[in-house]
């Protein structure tokens, strides 16, 4: 008895010296294992609970759920496990930043560009038909990337729709996303653009309202040309529309909604369609100057574009769309090593943190506009990638910003790696990104793109788009084991090479803190020099073969897997390099009237520090991608790198 009442006491003692959070998360065990017991799982998104069923039974009746907890029963075992691990949905979101994945809409979202807005509007309809969820990633030739308009100019002419689609205004976005709801819930649109960012934003959010605003017309038969508007000239689709695509979003095609109905009417559906869209752009300007170089305005006008963007977001209830995708992919592509890649990656973007929290916004304001892009390639420490990011910055943002739960989440794209796709043996790139994807799928990414083999020579077919995609699918629907959620879980390799990586990390962030931070690592080009000497490093053991890939330093083939050249590289043609010049001349002469003014009160909005894409909103009415850039260029500064 006496022993008995010593334990208790002992007992009482300890558990006083456990943290609150640690005694709730033991005392909670066991009513967690009873919640996910269950043959269905209910679960809140906003408002709505969702109560979904938890069992998939395969082939031979066996049940596999969803998510499976750890058969631990030492009390030390299970908190260490929920401290670091935790289900997917639960802090510190290691496993997933959602209890479970979306219903009807796999994490597809296919890369697509080429030509003008209407060639890419076709591969975009084929990629998507039939598919339960449109999952848009549009790529952009360089002249728009670097904000010029298309031209007859040397320098210029030969890059117009090459490697990306050409797009100089707003009408060419109203006819690269027509036939897609841009305001349906299943409709998200990503845009891979850096430095012209917030005009090429400005089109997408445009497009959008334009088509709310066509909805509202036909609904309340309004007619356009009883208006008073100018109707002769007025821009149109090159050529018959694809099929899928209804037309939507090319009856205002040369006009605005704000040209056509009363101003409070349309203030409505602006408002409807900002808090309505989903996407992403990417406006990452830190890792453009680190790898990338397709940086036109200076670092800082940059960054204050960037955080225009999101006051204006906060401003507008912008929820469901993304203000910037804070990226890692390009600097794996310039030749950075995992751990580089996603230590860089973290850190620019705790530098948008306090580069925003400095303009007075407040964290949970922005922090769930914030999301990430990783390249996903075939070293060991990419399978935990995901789960790494999520936890470092789950922590961040609760233990130093003191932020909410939706803040804490972080929510990232990933991509199979394009360096290792190889022109020696091209059909073996299949092999690489299929593994890669598995990588992806099972880390619970929350956007996938899987690279087509035959993008080591060209840009992708039709044939190889669909092989790409159909990677995805065949794991999603048809891999027993992705039938669950969190099968990373609970592997001592996983485990380990989580603690590692993350460990690593953290290193490399007191590294750029002894250089002054992100910014101040830039201006001695410590993450430059860095990536370079790691693509040093990779390409001198792949030259050695130290380094083996098989088909190109291993496994040869007979006649020594020779570069394979191909028959027909697809590049944009004469024609529709003409019409994307002609469309932009004519549109530049249908608002000649305009542009002077729009462009000298944008320039002014700059001097005045004021909100520039708010004014940018009403820019690209009248205004093409290079008047814009090329005036915001006198009062905003061009880019020059440090050298």
């Amino acid at each position: 008895m006496m022993l008995t009442k010593e334990l208790k006491k002992k007992y009482a003692e300890l558990e006083l010296q456990l943290h609150p959070d640690c005694k709730k998360l033991l005392d909670g065990w066991e009513e967690l294992k009873k919640k996910y017991s269950g043959e269905t799982f209910a679960f809140k998104v906003r408002d709505k609970t969702l109560d979904i069923p938890f069992t998939n039974t395969s082939l031979s009746g066996i049940g596999i759920k969803k998510i499976y907890l750890p058969r631990y029963s030492d009390w030390g075992d299970i908190l260490k496990w929920q401290l670091q691990e935790n289900v997917p949905g639960e802090f510190p979101y290691t496993a997933g930043v959602f209890p479970l994945k979306r219903e009807g809409e796999d994490p597809t979202r296919m890369f697509a560009g080429e030509g003008g807005p209407e060639r890419t509007n076709k591969r975009f309809h084929y990629v998507s038909l039939g598919q339960p969820a449109i999952r848009l990633s549009t790529a952009f030739d360089s002249v728009t990337l670097y904000g010029e308009d298309p031209d007859h100019r040397p320098d210029i002419y030969g890059k117009v729709g090459n490697s990306g689609v050409s797009i100089a205004t707003v009408d060419d976005a109203k006819k690269l996303y027509s036939g897609f709801n841009l305001c349906d819930p299943k409709t998200s649109v990503s845009m891979t653009i850096n430095g012209p960012a917030p005009i090429i934003l400005a089109f997408f959010m445009n497009a959008a309202i334009d088509q709310e605003c066509e909805k509202y017309i036909k609904e309340h038969k309004i007619s356009i040309a009883d208006s008073g508007l100018p109707m002769a000239d007025l821009p149109k689709y090159n050529g018959p529309l694809p099929e899928g695509n209804n037309g939507l979003g090319l009856q205002l095609l040369g006009l605005s909604g704000s040209d056509v109905l009363p101003a409070n009417v349309y203030e409505k559906l602006k408002a409807k369609a900002l808090a309505s869209v989903r996407g992403t752009v990417q406006a990452d300007i830190l890792k453009e100057d680190q790898a990338q170089n397709t940086c036109i305005f200076s670092t800082e006008f940059s960054l204050k574009l960037m955080g225009d963007v999101q006051e204006y977001f906060i401003q507008h209830a912008v929820r469901n769309f993304y203000s910037v995708s804070i990226s890692g992919y390009h600097i794996a592509e310039a030749g950075a090593n995992p751990i580089s890649q996603l230590a860089f990656t973290l850190s620019n973007g705790f530098t948008y943190v306090e580069y925003y929290l400095s303009r007075g916004m407040k964290i949970d304001d922005f922090a769930p506009n914030l999301s990430f892009f990783f390249s996903n390639g075939m070293d060991p420490e990419y399978s935990v990638i995901g789960r790494v990011a999520r936890r470092i910055w789950a922590k961040a943002m609760k233990n130093k910003y003191k932020a909410n739960e939706r803040s804490q989440k972080l929510k990232y794209h990933i991509q199979t790696s394009g360096r290792s796709l190889h022109a020696q043996e091209i059909d073996f790139n299949d092999i690489r990104t299929t593994l890669q994807a598995l990588y992806a799928i099972y880390d619970n990414c929350n956007s996938l793109h899987t690279n087509a083999y035959d993008e080591a020579i060209t840009t992708p077919t039709e044939e190889s788009v669909r092989r790409a995609m159909a990677i995805q699918l065949i794991i999603n629907r048809e891999l027993g084991t992705a039938k669950n959620e969190n099968p990373n879980q609970g592997s001592f390799l996983i485990e380990e090479l989580t603690d590692l990586v993350e460990e690593a990390v953290l290193t490399e962030f007191k590294r750029i803190a002894e250089r002054g931070g992100v910014l101040g690592a830039m201006e001695r080009m410590y993450q430059r020099n860095k990536i370079q000497e790691e693509s040093l490093h990779y390409e001198h053991l792949k030259h050695t073969g130290e380094y083996p890939i098989v088909g190109v330093n291993t496994f040869l083939s007979k006649n020594g897997s020779p570069t394979i050249i191909p028959e027909e590289v697809i590049r944009s043609t004469a024609e529709e390099k003409e019409f994307q010049i002609t469309a932009l001349n004519a549109f530049k002469k249908r608002h000649s009237e305009k542009s002077a003014e729009a462009l000298n009160h944008l320039q002014q909005v700059a001097i005045n520090n004021e909100n520039l894409f708010a004014e940018l909103m009403e820019t690209v009415k009248h205004c093409s991608l290079g008047e814009i850039t090329h005036a915001l260029f006198e009062v905003g500064g061009q880019y020059r790198r440090s050298m």
